[in-house]
């Protein structure tokens, strides 16, 4: 899946960057993000990125080092962002079984809204997460939002709706792959059983699934 991720170009079609720092390293990581999604790290040109973000190859290596440097910017910006917004579902003041629902509606969306994400994921699954995994970055990220859903999972289960000692590792990577294989495969689902899967009212009614499924697979008794 491409990126829908777009750098405009300015008059006469070159492309225009303040020469704020913190400006142009947005820029950077914004055409960076575009770069890797659409080509992977074997594919993807410094030149190219700092074409599309407006720079020189110069800065991009002032400010991230290398080309690997600056993948691992991107993947740490990728993941900061889904976790930033997860953080404004505030689950922690929501009753258990709404939390989860939003939780489950929300990746659904925003994995609709953000197919450079899901590129990304596909890159680095393809390298065995060896880039990420040495981003200390990103795993101190996700302790919180681990932390989050175990408490919800915990309140659920003295409210007497859900199953005790569920691993909200677990329950996460249900929603994650509910959502992120509907949507790294519809092209070929849709060949293969004859459906559009990209419709609106398909989309729809897998939302709707995801979030029954969910539910479903915690609750008590």
């Amino acid at each position: 899946m491409g990126s829908d991720i777009k750098v405009k170009p300015a008059q006469g079609g070159r492309q225009k960057v303040s020469r704020d720092p913190e400006r142009t390293q947005a820029a950077i990581l914004e055409a960076a993000t575009a770069e890797f999604a659409e080509k992977g790290i074997g594919g993807a040109r410094v030149d190219m990125i700092a074409e599309r973000a407006g720079t020189n190859k110069r800065m991009l290596y002032h400010y991230f080092g290398d080309k690997i440097g600056l993948y691992v910017a991107v993947l740490e910006a990728a993941y900061g962002a889904i976790r930033s917004a997860e953080r404004e579902l505030d689950l922690a003041h929501k009753a258990p079984e709404e939390a989860l629902s939003e939780l489950s509606r929300f990746t659904w969306h925003y994995f609709l809204k953000h197919p450079e994400f899901i590129s990304l994921l596909n890159t680095e699954n393809l390298h065995n997460a060896e880039h990420l995994r040495g981003s200390r970055k990103l795993m101190e990220m996700h302790s919180h939002f681990v932390t989050e859903l175990a408490e919800v999972l915990r309140r659920g289960a003295e409210d007497g709706l859900f199953r005790p000692g569920i691993d909200p590792i677990n329950v996460y990577i249900t929603i994650a792959a509910l959502g992120y294989f509907y949507l790294s495969n519809r092209h070929t689902l849709s060949a293969i059983f004859g459906r559009n899967l990209s419709d609106p009212a398909r989309l729809a009614e897998w939302e709707a699934h995801v979030v029954k499924t969910v539910l479903a697979s915690v609750r008590a008794g």
